[in-house]
């Protein structure tokens, strides 16, 4: 009974915690940059935003919050997204006060923890980045999106702390002649780029979910 009780345990938060998730953005080594073709347009960064959501064990206590994206650009070429950057302030990481409920915690403790060592080290890596390095059409056949009606799967390289990865997601992407809008929202897994902050040995023991849902909303203009 004991090893069943475990067994049934493991399976519970490999579940909750996205251990078998395709909605996971797909991981790989960091590849070259897509070149800057076309027209460029400069992220708007007051309509742009970065959310960022994740778990305790097995999927208890959400939280949740915002990343400030502090400045940024896109190419488009033919009514078509090309390439792309942009850099987020990781000192703006803010913890939503709805998502922290317990009497006992605070939302400003655990920004001051999310941007200690034990996580982003904001000291000492001050900015996130991420630099588009492929677009084609979404299939549907690749991987699932958490997105409505993804028309674009981008891939490109995200660098947290002193990692780079490349990562592929779905997102919903409208193109004009004068401004560019995206849309997505994917799973990372933390520990890929070494944040491993209670996260290590088997699921059961896991204290905070490996998975990290990211949203993103960005909008560009062509000044």
């Amino acid at each position: 009974m004991k090893r069943l009780i475990v067994a049934l345990s493991t399976l519970f938060f490999l579940a909750s915690c996205g251990g078998t998730n395709s909605d996971k953005a797909t991981t790989t080594d960091k590849q070259v940059a897509a070149s800057q073709v076309g027209d460029a347009l400069d992220i708007d960064t007051i309509a742009t935003s970065v959310t960022w959501k994740a778990t305790h064990k097995g999927g208890l206590a959400p939280r949740w919050g915002t990343i400030r994206v502090s400045s940024g650009t896109v190419s488009i070429e033919n009514d078509s997204l090309k390439g792309g950057q942009f850099v987020l302030s990781m000192a703006s990481l803010r913890v939503d006060t709805a998502s922290v409920t317990e009497k006992d915690k605070k939302a400003s403790d655990l920004e001051g923890h999310l941007k200690s060592a034990d996580f982003f080290n904001v000291a000492k890596v001050p900015t996130a980045k991420f630099v588009i390095t492929k677009v084609e059409p979404y299939t549907g056949d690749k991987q699932t999106s958490l997105l409505r009606d993804p028309n674009i799967l981008i891939s490109g390289n995200l660098t947290l702390k002193d990692s780079t990865l490349n990562v592929t997601f779905p997102a919903k992407v409208q193109v004009t002649k004068s401004s560019v809008s995206a849309n997505a929202k994917f799973i990372i897994d933390r520990t890929a780029w070494g944040i491993n902050y209670k996260a290590e040995g088997s699921p059961e023991n896991w204290i905070i979910s490996k998975d990290v849902e990211i949203g993103l909303s960005l909008k560009a203009i062509k000044k």
